[in-house]
């Protein structure tokens, strides 16, 4: 006789936030990176459906399940379902979603759905609500996307980021974003860099209609020996803690550059950084926020 091997815990990501953040769309990136995803599973149901799982025949590692303002009398016994779950084997994090009210009332404008606590009083109406009775899950949230500024298509990278490249062995996945300042610093950064010290190519004829993707752009930026020397010191740094943070358990970093419009210096420096980390084994991924503005 021997002893079976034991399982692996079972990882359970548990998708919640307001109406119109981009739930469905989160729950379908999960399904595609591999998790076995239930959507609006009543909570007091999800103990007795993840011990189901454990002991199913099929060996599940990954579970997805989605909570919204639709469970209604059950959302009240949420947070003590989470603490249970908290406790028991598994490994459990929960990711609220939110926007703006100004874009989810558009959102909800342009798909013609009604919200679903708006009634006659109209969607804003109903997003107050919401907000109100999300707020405790939304404090007890280990991650918190913002999707005010992100399209369909970089929310699906932003959670890709986070989920499909956890086990990277050299550190957190990375995702690096160039963004101008005259139109805001991004949401959820955890280091930011401000590259307005060097000359900015907008001031120069030739290269006012180009971006930092283009080899010109990037060689005038990196002439400077300001530029070349930031670039190893950020680098150095980088290399630095991302074991560190790995070590702590986690699995995704953003790290933000900003210039003044986000079409020259950070976009040169972000691609380099991408680069060059990419080259060490790090898993790297770009956003430049504003440069199609």
């Amino acid at each position: 006789m021997y002893d079976l091997p034991a399982r692996p815990r079972l990882d359970v990501v548990i998708v919640t936030g307001l109406s119109g953040s981009g739930k469905s769309t989160a729950i379908r990136v999960l399904e595609d990176l591999g998790f076995y995803c239930i959507d609006n599973l009543p909570v007091v149901l999800m103990p007795r459906f993840l011990e189901l799982c454990e002991s199913s025949l099929e060996t599940l590692s990954r579970v997805a399940l989605g909570v919204d303002i639709r469970e209604r009398e059950f959302l009240a016994s949420f947070p003590s379902v989470l603490e249970e779950l908290r406790r028991g084997d598994y490994r459990v994090q929960l990711v609220f979603l939110d926007a703006a009210d100004d874009v989810l009332v558009r959102r909800f404008g342009e798909t013609r759905r009604p919200h679903p606590l708006g009634g006659d009083d109209g969607p804003l109406e109903g997003i107050r609500r919401e907000r109100e009775e999300l707020e405790e899950l939304r404090e007890r949230a280990d991650r918190i996307v913002d999707t005010t500024a992100l399209t369909v298509h970089q929310l699906r990278e932003e959670l890709r980021s986070v989920f499909e490249t956890a086990d990277s062995a050299g550190g957190p996945n990375l995702l690096l974003v160039s963004f101008g300042f005259k139109f805001g610093v991004p949401n959820n950064v955890d280091l930011l860099f401000d590259v307005r010290f060097l000359p900015n190519p907008f001031f120069v004829d030739e290269l006012r209609n180009k971006t930092g993707i283009d080899e010109v752009v990037a060689a005038h930026v990196f002439d400077r020996e300001e530029a070349r020397g930031f670039i190893a010191r950020v680098e150095d740094l980088l290399r630095f803690t991302l074991p560190l943070y790995r070590k702590e358990g986690r699995s995704y970093l953003t790290v933000a550059v900003g210039c003044t419009g986000g079409h020259h210096r950070s976009v040169a420096i972000v691609e380099r950084l991408a680069a060059d980390l990419a080259a060490d084994g790090h898993r790297v991924q770009m956003r430049h926020r504003d440069i199609q503005r």
